[in-house]
């Protein structure tokens, strides 16, 4: 081994505390980087790579067949801006039924004779394209469990046509539910319904703005009104990405207070080790070293523990990941996913050449002591720093050691300010993560709806042969649940919810149409902007509903697949991230005729003051039990594994970011003290006691913590009013002022007095070797 070798092995075990700060920093950096960078990768990779392959469409666009024709439509083909076209193709809403399975959900058919090559090519994942009348082919994300040879019966049309599920294929933008021969569709097409699909591709669709320019531009020349719907692949994309988008905001800010952390305590650490070494940096000068020798002597040192720290944070990194790439892995029926190499690569070469780059820098004054200078220079700090801070402290009416501990960090006020400073990352983590925590329990509220003193749920929706036997299942009659809950003695207001399923026009799948009877305002239903609905034909939507479909507030849809369509006004926007937040709220009457039997109805109530709960369910119970229904006390149910994942995550992050900040402060309080070992000596030769002197010591951190924890609580504050406005948009979600204000007057105390926690917890250990020092040994040290 050479002689640098040893130096460097040599100071590195010298220094255990010091090589566990640097390494535990870095592995903390490390781990957030991986998982965020790999996230922010992972979570648009899929989406784009089919993307790609399968051609697909920059927007799809739904026309009334009432409106216009197909030759009309063929002309928008060489609209400007337009690199490819295809269609236009005849499209239905339908409600299947499966091989004797209970009522369906609306779907939308495409008329198309093969899967597309130009434009949106459709992938067969299963079994075959269809070649003739009474076959069809299912999307692989439809409300139905696609089955090679499921029969679909659809018994509101006329002749109550079937057909044979022939194949399972994936839209990679989501343009049908299913497909059929264009021969099909006349069957498929209830008189005076139906429509036009067009799917195009333009030369710029980078973003929303180019979008809707493409958007006008197809239909510019077409009847006013023609075009009734339409999905941009940015939106799909949005969605396809939200699982893993989410977490990217929070783990980029996790990732930066790491990476500065790291920077600042590799930084304090070296100079530090510069600072008490500088008579051995005289002798290993005299023994032969040159200056860059000691300068790689030092960056060494730092870079061991950090190399240790970096491969520990890489694991870390692909271990918090595996909870979340696993919600992505079926997005498109991928392969498991995994981290790519090269992030994990370019993320170790980073964090290695920062550590390197700021040891360097703190390392270079060693290279240029000269050595004779070195030699000369003793163990004993500088007695003349903070003594107008230590005369000052004198005169406070304060016992001599705790005022000896508070004029400290005047003596040393680089080191204080070090400290200070990994107090404050701590205190700003601590207090980030009690915000989100909050935050995230307000949109768990909102999403719960739970402000319902007791409810009764509504029954369980048949899904076929898999579910309940329909004629062993009851279904309660909602008027006669109202008129017994009514009637119950402790009612106070009450209000009845009712799902339906539809379509809209230009979007795929299903969304949930809720129905209320009564003033259902008070239920939970926090609004974003707007107003609630107060009379038929309203409704409020929530956010990624508006971005779908390319509306807002005043706007119409139409609802698709009732017994007739539904035109609602919006009215107010509302926060609700349930089912993708495709979900209309409206009053019951609005679907009085287009849907006249709710069945899926569940009841929410508020009881009357001073009546108890629990007794006002069992006598409720006992009048709803000849009626199938039971009632619970309180509201839905608001649990969510992405909830809990962040979190864990959150917790995890800044339980790391607490510990790196209390040992940076016992790394500076333990070199002061060692420092300060004859002058400790002295008092103690003067009648301090061991108690005394860990009040000296703990004092010592007292201001630095304080102040620390007071700056760093608006700074945390801060970061989450950046940070969580940017998870809720990375989800589609616009979050209104109760999600985002969440700190109170009565919790920002406790969180600034984190900092002097956290002060006093790096300081407890070399206080306690202060204290059981024995005089004579701390007397003979130079």
């Amino acid at each position: 081994m050479s002689a640098l070798g040893k130096v460097v092995r040599s100071g590195a075990r010298r220094r255990r505390v010091q090589t566990l700060v640097i390494g535990l920093a870095t592995m903390m950096a490390v781990a957030a980087s991986v998982l965020g960078g790999s996230l922010l990768v992972v979570s648009g990779a899929p989406f784009d790579d089919a993307f790609a392959q399968q051609h697909g469409a920059h927007l799809s666009v739904q026309f009334d067949a009432g409106k216009v024709s197909a030759g009309q439509l063929s002309k928008s083909k060489d609209t400007e801006g337009v690199s490819s076209a295809v269609g236009p193709f005849r499209t239905a809403t339908v409600t299947p039924r499966s091989d004797g399975a209970g009522p369906g959900w609306p779907m939308t058919v495409v008329g198309r004779g093969d899967p597309g090559q130009d434009v949106d090519e459709v992938a067969l994942l299963d079994g075959r394209w269809p070649t003739h009348s009474g076959e069809i082919v299912l999307s692989a994300n439809s409300s139905l469990f696609p089955t090679i040879g499921m029969k679909l019966a659809f018994p509101d049309l006329s002749g109550v046509p079937t057909s044979t599920v022939v194949g399972v294929a994936r839209s990679v933008t989501q343009t049908a539910d299913a497909w059929v021969v264009p021969s099909q569709m006349p069957a498929l097409t209830a008189p005076g319904s139906g429509g036009y699909q067009m799917l195009y591709r333009f030369t710029d669709a980078g973003t929303a703005a180019q979008i809707t320019a493409g958007g006008k531009a197809v239909t510019e020349s077409l009847p006013p009104g023609t075009a009734v719907g339409e999905q941009s692949w940015l939106t799909v994309k949005k969605t396809a990405q939200r699982d893993t988008a989410l977490y990217v905001p929070f783990l980029v800010a996790f990732g930066a207070l790491g990476l500065v952390m790291s920077v600042l305590i590799v930084g304090n650490v070296v100079a530090s080790a510069v600072g008490t070494g500088t008579r051995r940096i005289g002798i290993l000068k005299a023994v032969g070293f040159t200056p860059a020798q000691v300068v790689r002597a030092y960056v060494g040192q730092a870079l061991i523990p950090a190399a240790v720290g970096t491969a520990l944070g890489v694991l870390a990194g692909h271990l918090l990941a595996v909870p979340v790439l696993a919600e992505t892995e079926e997005v498109y029926g991928t392969s498991s996913l995994a981290i790519a190499p090269w992030v994990d690569l370019a993320v170790i070469a980073g964090v290695l050449c920062l550590v390197a780059a700021t040891a360097w820098a703190s390392a270079w004054r060693a290279g240029r002591l000269r050595t004779v200078d070195a030699l000369a220079v003793g163990r004993t700090a500088s007695a003349g720093r903070g003594r107008w801070a230590a005369r000052l402290a004198g005169r406070l009416p304060l016992p001599q050691p705790v005022a000896l501990g508070l004029a400290r960090p005047f003596a040393r006020p680089a080191r204080a300010l070090a400290m200070g400073t990994a107090i404050l990352f701590g205190a700003i983590a601590v207090t980030f993560t009690v915000g989100m925590g909050a935050s995230l329990g307000q949109v768990m509220k909102a999403k719960a709806h739970d402000a319902a003193d007791v409810v009764v749920p509504a029954p369980l929706p048949d899904f076929g042969p898999q579910g309940p036997d329909p004629e062993q299942q009851s279904k309660a009659d909602p008027a006669a649940l109202a008129a017994a809950i009514e009637a119950a003695a402790g009612t106070g207001k009450y209000y009845s919810a009712a799902t339906v399923r539809a379509t809209v026009s230009g979007l795929t799948g299903t969304i949930d149409v809720i129905a209320f009877t009564g003033d259902a305002s008070w239920g939970g239903y926090t609004m974003v902007s707007g107003r609630w609905i107060d009379k038929p034909g309203e409704a409020v939507v929530p956010t990624p509903f508006l971005a779908a479909t390319g509306t807002g507030i005043g706007d119409t849809v139409t609802l698709n697949g009732l017994a007739e369509p539904v035109t609602v006004r919006i009215v107010g926007e509302i926060l609700d991230p349930r089912n993708d937040g495709m979900q209309v709220f409206t009053d019951a009457s609005t679907l009085t005729a287009a849907q006249p039997d709710l069945t899926e109805t569940s009841h929410h109530i508020a009881v009357t003051s001073g009546t108890d709960v629990t007794g006002y369910v069992d006598a409720l119970n006992k009048d709803l039990a000849p009626l199938g229904a039971t009632a619970r006390a309180g509201g839905l149910d608001a649990g969510s594994d992405m909830v809990v994942t962040l979190n864990a995550l959150s917790v995890i992050l800044t339980l790391m970011l607490v510990a790196v900040a209390a040992l940076g402060v016992l790394n500076g309080v333990l070199l002061d003290t060692r420092e300060r070992v004859r002058e400790i000596g002295v008092h103690k030769a003067l009648g301090m006691t061991p108690r005394q002197t860990i009040a000296m010591v703990i004092t010592s951190v007292v201001v630095t913590g304080l102040v620390a924890g007071t700056l760093g609580v608006p700074l945390g504050v801060a970061l989450h009013g950046w940070v969580i406005p940017a998870m809720g948009d990375s989800v589609g979600l616009r979050l209104p002022g109760s999600v985002i204000a969440v700190y109170h007057g009565a919790e920002l105390l406790p969180l600034a007095l984190g900092g002097l926690l956290i002060a006093t917890l790096g300081a407890l250990l070399p206080a306690g070797w202060a204290a059981r020092a024995r005089t004579a040994t701390a007397l003979r040290t130079e």
